[in-house]
């Protein structure tokens, strides 16, 4: 629409009722309801009780999100996040994680954890305020960092990348040093940090990638992601034994097959590494 920004753009303006036209994204746990044919769903495809929250617009049309009743009643497909970020264009996806936010933080801060009032919206934003003794919850993101490490590769050969495997989640993806961020901590400390704590080894060169909101790993996730080299480059990894079950260098010209998805911002770290070695 002329006039409106593209994209998502994130909003919590509750001044106005959604439209029949509206985009709307019910959600029951960690899924989200499209239509038959994976086409996102308008307000009034869904029941006129439905109670709505604010996500923003995308391409310049208002978005909600529902925790509908009776959700396995209602006609159509439930997909995960993963599904829709594997398939769907990013802005829409953003959305869909958004959605997933929006709702589990409204499901799970309904109750003042001070007084236990309950909790009531804040006009405009996304957070709800205690009517009783005023305590302020803002909707928080939890941070974290990944990091592609390279190293040189011996005389004649390319570079390296580091990998490793996790013992928890896609157990048999090759993917980067990852980790949250804990309170009082920079971005890039807790790059340093990650890295030591699960491969020991030191960094050189780190420098900012990027960024994606994932919703994969939890609803309020934001993934930062940086590069970065092997200070030692004869240094080699050693797990932790608790998060990571191994740890190899790969030559960026023989990365494996078993790599995160093409949509998530650790295979963009790769791939860019990669496309930059042969530059």
């Amino acid at each position: 629409m002329t006039g409106r920004p593209g994209g998502f753009v994130p909003g919590a303006d509750r001044g106005t009722a959604p439209a029949p036209t509206d985009l709307a994204l019910p959600v029951a746990g960690h899924k989200l309801l499209t239509g038959a044919d994976g086409s996102v769903l308008r307000v009034a495809d869904l029941p006129a009780d439905t109670e709505w929250a604010p996500l923003g617009t995308l391409d310049g049309v208002p978005a909600w999100a529902a925790e509908p009743a009776g959700a396995d009643e209602l006609p159509g497909r439930w997909r995960g996040w993963a599904s829709l970020a594997a398939e769907a264009p990013q802005p829409l996806a953003t959305l869909a994680g958004r959605a997933l936010t929006v709702v589990t933080w409204r499901r799970t801060h309904r109750w003042c954890g001070a007084c236990r009032a309950e909790l009531a919206d804040v006009p405009g934003e996304p957070a709800r305020r205690c009517p009783d003794c005023g305590l302020y919850v803002p909707m928080r993101l939890s941070a974290a960092v990944l990091v592609a490490i390279t190293r040189p590769g011996p005389a004649g050969r390319p570079d390296e990348l580091l990998l490793v495997r996790h013992s928890y989640g896609p157990t048999g993806l090759w993917a980067l040093v990852a980790g949250f961020v804990e309170a009082g901590e920079t971005l890039e400390a807790a790059a340093h940090r990650e890295v030591g704590e699960e491969v020991g080894l030191a960094l050189a060169g780190l420098a900012y990638f990027g960024s994606q909101p994932w919703a994969l790993s939890g609803p309020n996730v934001l993934l930062t992601g940086f590069t970065a080299t092997a200070a030692d480059p004869a240094a080699e990894p050693v797990v932790d034994g608790r998060e990571l079950v191994e740890a190899r260098w790969f030559p960026l010209d023989g990365l494996p097959a078993e790599l995160p998805p093409a949509y998530s911002i650790s295979r963009w770290l790769i791939d860019a590494t990669a496309a930059g070695a042969g530059r």
